[in-house]
């Protein structure tokens, strides 16, 4: 399984940006994709999750209604619309998969892709 993250970028604060989580390596549709994010000396948070199957979803407290995850089954993508930023959302964003259904903590993911710098300024 390969994850490639991409689309991060300097954005002023109440901008938007878009990652991109290009998958490959196998067939998704029995996996979770996640978003996850840690900013300099913090540990990873979740962000959002989705099931590749159904499209159910689930976010962090602190991105709900201003960010938004999705998937492309014909570029086999997962994305991240985030709307709004602030520079609390500055930090490294990681995509990841998981066997199974949604989830919020990183241990049980099983694919990280190389993350990808979001830096917001205010």
């Amino acid at each position: 399984v390969q994850l490639q993250a991409s689309g991060g970028g300097l954005v002023q604060a109440g901008g938007s940006l878009r990652l991109s989580c290009a998958a490959s390596g196998r067939t998704f549709s029995n996996y979770a994709m996640g978003w996850f994010r840690q900013a300099p000396g913090k540990e990873r948070e979740f962000v959002a999750s989705m099931t590749w199957s159904s499209g159910t979803t689930y976010y962090a407290d602190s991105v709900k209604g201003r960010f938004t995850i999705s998937r492309d089954n014909a570029k086999n993508t997962v994305d991240l619309q985030m709307n709004s930023l602030k520079p609390e959302d500055t930090a490294v964003y990681y995509c990841a998969a998981r066997r199974g259904s949604i989830a919020g903590s990183s241990r049980v993911y099983d694919y990280w892709g190389q993350g990808t710098l979001v830096t917001v300024s205010s």
